[in-house]
């Protein structure tokens, strides 16, 4: 019974995939990359890549690699930079070129730092209401003074910090 399920359900899928991909133009199988194989990469850490940079030789290619197989002394300097660019795609000293990548980054940066202030400024000026008077210096210094009068927390509080004989902070 379950098996028989599993096999409608299989069916039924690779029936709608080759049914979608008729429906979009495709003839045939989709050809997707192999991984499995060695890719081309230009890094500083890895000097030599396991395959060729150019992998399908042009005609002119062709026979520029032939007369590579003789002596080196009767290739000319370009037919040797072309020879070097058949199997590699960049110098190091390309590849240690800087970029202005940065620039873009640090642009970004300062957009979004300032976006982010101009929220800041719009929302303390329609969103917020005024300072509450409970931070003015006057409420906070006579808040402080009645609680000295009450001597609130003698023991490790405001009242031990305070001197009542001299009427000042201790030191």
């Amino acid at each position: 019974m379950l098996a028989s399920r599993v096999f409608s359900l299989v069916g039924r899928r690779s029936i709608s995939t080759s049914l979608c991909l008729r429906a979009h133009g495709h003839a045939g199988v989709v050809k997707a990359e192999d991984y499995t194989l060695p890719a081309y990469v230009d890094r500083r850490d890895v000097p030599l890549p396991e395959v060729a940079f150019v992998r399908d030789l042009s005609a002119q290619q062709q026979a520029l690699k032939e007369k590579e197989k003789a002596s080196w002394s009767a290739l000319s300097v370009d037919e040797k930079v072309e020879l070097y660019r058949i199997k590699f795609n960049e110098t190091y000293a390309e590849m240690n070129k800087g970029t202005n990548e940065w620039k873009t980054i640090l642009g970004g940066v300062f957009f979004f730092l300032g976006f982010t202030g101009i929220i800041l400024i719009w929302q303390k000026h329609f969103m917020y209401g005024p300072i509450p008077h409970t931070f003015s210096e006057d409420w906070l210094s006579a808040q402080t003074k009645r609680m000295l009068d009450m001597r609130v927390n003698p023991v490790e509080g405001i009242s031990a910090q305070w001197d009542f004989d001299k009427n000042e902070w201790k030191k």
